[in-house]
């Protein structure tokens, strides 16, 4: 995952400054909104401590506009970072954390999710990395780069495809789809100092979860992988929605280069990307059969696309739901990053219309974290979060109905 978001850093970071000013910024007790009058090139946020304050560096904008203050927010002050951009500091009455970051679809709003915690968590999140945030690639601006491509080979997928096994054998209990992380020619992150493959962990941990989920007999469950075998990304939510998947869940390690960066965490799908795959799955010419079953062939593409975006925001609603409650269950369990749920346009959490969530158990580059998950132990409290979790989320829906 973090190699991903420092190739993404270094495309933005090739681009020509745009030249955007803040034009205004508020702050309500859980979220702050940071407008500009012209698209931004990307954002990212750190935590200070003694004071206590968060940092939010812009590139391609200028400091300036109107601020209101409020919730866990004492005071703004903006300043010129860098070359081309502006460093936002808040200081804080009360310890919190930026959780969460969305650009809108338009790059010219910036939707920060503001959570208070203690003291103890704040000073733990000040020794943290750096959270980015990326606006929409289509933002009507031209940019030039230097392209360069990386490349593995890629075997063909298997003529004779089946689809895996359902553990449980009442067909109206949910089911519940666990993807072990990578697999086969592609092994993962590695640990530098043992050669632990993330492809092996995740495989283990996911049949940890299976047996706990089925031991529990409240669900069914189906692994998208049981061996050491390859699956490209769309395979693996494919796999779910084709089995009519209540939720899907794909388990991860983490990994650093550098540092001591520990704990689990958990992404869910952004609004950006729901925008530009609603948009995919409605220009499509076979629209039979692509939101659980209804069939929006004879639907107009206006339709199909309102119907389509309707059930994709409902779809992250739900997946954010359930990020939220396995961070409530996983938190006397196992090590949890204060900024423990995240968004990010990643294609394994594409599927319109299935609750999905990647679930980073902790970073395989740190010899602490990759003892735990790579334990009996480790693995045990790591099943035990996500069935606690699952278990609420679908006794919630059933209360709903």
């Amino acid at each position: 995952m973090s190699v991903v978001f420092a190739l993404l850093a270094c495309w933005f970071a090739g681009a020509p400054g745009w030249a955007a000013s803040v034009e205004r910024i508020d702050i309500k007790h859980d979220r702050i909104v940071i407008r500009f009058d012209s698209a931004v090139a990307d954002a990212s946020s750190f935590v200070l401590a003694a004071p206590r304050r968060i940092a939010l560096d812009i590139d391609g904008a200028r400091p300036g506009g109107d601020v209101e203050t409020g919730g866990a927010v004492a005071q703004v002050r903006q300043a010129p970072h860098g070359a081309n951009g502006a460093r936002v500091v808040f200081d804080l009455a009360r310890p919190a954390l930026i959780t969460e970051g969305v650009f809108g679809r338009d790059g010219r709003e910036l939707t920060l999710a503001l959570q208070t915690v203690d003291d103890a968590t704040f000073a733990r999140a000040a020794g943290e990395r750096r959270l980015r945030f990326l606006p929409p690639f289509n933002l009507g601006e031209t940019v030039t780069t230097d392209r360069y491509a990386v490349s593995v080979p890629i075997p063909p997928a298997p003529r004779d495809a089946r689809l895996p096994r359902i553990y449980g054998d009442d067909d109206s209990r949910p089911l519940v789809v666990i993807d072990a992380g990578h697999g086969g020619v592609d092994p993962g992150a590695i640990s530098p100092l043992d050669g632990r493959r993330e492809k092996d962990v995740t495989l283990k941990i996911a049949k940890a979860i299976r047996d706990e989920l089925v031991k529990s007999g409240r669900v069914r469950v189906a692994l998208t992988r049981d061996d050491d075998r390859f699956l490209v990304l769309q395979e693996r939510y494919g796999i779910a929605r084709k089995l009519r998947a209540d939720l899907f869940i794909s388990i991860h390690c983490d990994s650093v280069g550098s540092g001591n960066a520990s704990g689990a965490s958990v992404y869910t799908l952004s609004e950006v990307a729901s925008d530009k795959e609603s948009a995919k799955l409605a220009a499509r010419e076979n629209k039979a059969d692509i939101i659980a079953g209804v069939n929006l062939g004879a639907t107009s593409a206006d339709i199909s696309s309102i119907l389509i975006d309707l059930t994709q925001r409902e779809t992250m609603n739900n997946s954010a739901s359930f990020a939220r409650l396995l961070g409530r269950e996983a938190q006397p369990l196992i090590p949890l990053k204060p900024n423990f749920h995240r968004m990010a346009s990643l294609m394994v959490l594409k599927a319109p219309d299935m609750p999905s969530i990647l679930f980073e158990t902790g970073y395989i580059s740190n010899p602490r974290d990759a003892d735990f998950i790579d334990s009996p132990e480790g693995r045990r409290r790591i099943a035990q979060s996500i069935e606690r979790a699952v278990e609420v989320h679908f006794a919630r829906r059933m209360a709903s109905r």
